[in-house]
């Protein structure tokens, strides 16, 4: 459990939101060795946190979006992630990481995890007359297999509420900045961190972009959430290399001092590195990933300072998006109660 830190003005931090990392135990979600009371426990907590919102919580096609309801499917998540983040991206795993072949932490046990499912029917067979064409009229059906039958999850999010933080170690957030005063200068209001977010990369369109999207809004009613916050990530670990980017957030979207929190003084990273009027606004736009252009369209704030990931080979902003910062027509597009794409 991380300690507690004294605000400027003499307020203390709950453990929650100390950036100091907490000293975890390993729990049965990233561990070889599962603990039957903890694993049931998990399991009780998913399936209650799911009868919060409809199932499934909506639907664009053959994508379809859900809550974990079972710790399988949270493994199911922490799978995608490793083959995003570690096979297809500069991620670097550890032994562990690469026997489980899971992106995991003790996060996830306490975390709710959207997840977007294919429910697409396999393909049919096919004819071997374009093999042999003397075997004209005869066909082979698909492979039966379990694996064909089961749904391909391809798009996650994991949401980490205020409450469950409180209750457990923290926000992951904490371990790169300060979040601590921020948390202070809001007692009152409900925060949630959003991360983890990952797409398979056939997947990465508009779909299912929007279903992930259409679940963080129906998840934020639900719970009447007041802000998100959390980790977006630019790749690459030198600062210098992400200049342009970097200096756009800082000096175009920078939170005003009531949202804002700063990047950890030992793990702060070079931001402002490129006057504001020497800046190409296009230029940097187009070199910021998918996800923060999503976030800064939609309304949010971007902390002050970055922070270098070697694990994860990222460079960090923290996002703050405060429920009454939304651009009304991303409210009016969803939905006031998240019926544009329930199913």
């Amino acid at each position: 459990m991380a300690d507690h830190r004294s605000h400027p003005e003499g307020d203390a931090f709950p453990p929650a939101f100390s950036p100091r990392k907490a000293a975890l135990k390993p729990g049965w979600l990233w561990s070889f060795k599962p603990d039957p009371v903890e694993k049931a426990a998990i399991r009780a907590r998913l399936a209650k946190a799911a009868q919060a919102l409809p199932a499934p919580l909506g639907r664009i096609g053959g994508l379809e979006l859900r809550l974990a309801e079972r710790p399988k499917d949270v493994k199911r998540a922490q799978r995608l992630r490793y083959r995003v983040f570690f096979e297809e991206m500069s991620a670097t795993p550890d032994a562990f990481f690469r026997i489980a072949r899971r992106d995991m932490d003790p996060f996830d046990a306490v975390c709710d995890h959207l997840l977007v499912y294919d429910r697409a029917k396999p393909k049919g067979g096919f004819s071997l007359a374009k093999l042999m064409p003397g075997l004209k009229g005869i066909e082979v059906a698909p492979g039966e297999t379990e694996a064909a039958r089961k749904p391909k999850v391809v798009g996650t999010y994991r949401l980490l509420r205020q409450a469950a933080a409180e209750a457990a170690f923290g926000f992951y957030t904490a371990n790169e900045f300060d979040i601590g005063p921020l948390i202070a200068r809001h007692r009152g209001l409900s925060f949630l961190e959003l991360g983890r977010s990952c797409v398979l990369k056939p997947y990465r369109d508009k779909r299912t972009v929007e279903l992930l999207w259409h679940g963080i809004w129906a998840y934020v009613l639900a719970h009447r959430v007041d802000v998100m916050i959390g980790c977006a990530s630019l790749e690459g670990v030198e600062p210098e290399k992400l200049r342009l980017a970097l200096s756009y957030l800082h000096h175009f979207h920078a939170a005003p001092p009531e949202w804002s929190a700063t990047a950890l003084p030992e793990r702060r990273a070079a931001f402002d590195l490129i006057p504001k009027d020497e800046i190409d606004q296009r230029k940097a736009l187009k070199a910021l990933p998918p996800l923060i252009k999503g976030y800064l369209r939609v309304g949010a704030y971007i902390g002050d300072g970055a922070v270098v990931d070697r694990q994860f080979g990222t460079t960090d902003v923290l996002i703050i998006l405060p429920k009454t910062a939304i651009n009304p027509r991303y409210v009016d597009y969803y939905g006031a109660d998240a019926s544009r794409h329930a199913a």
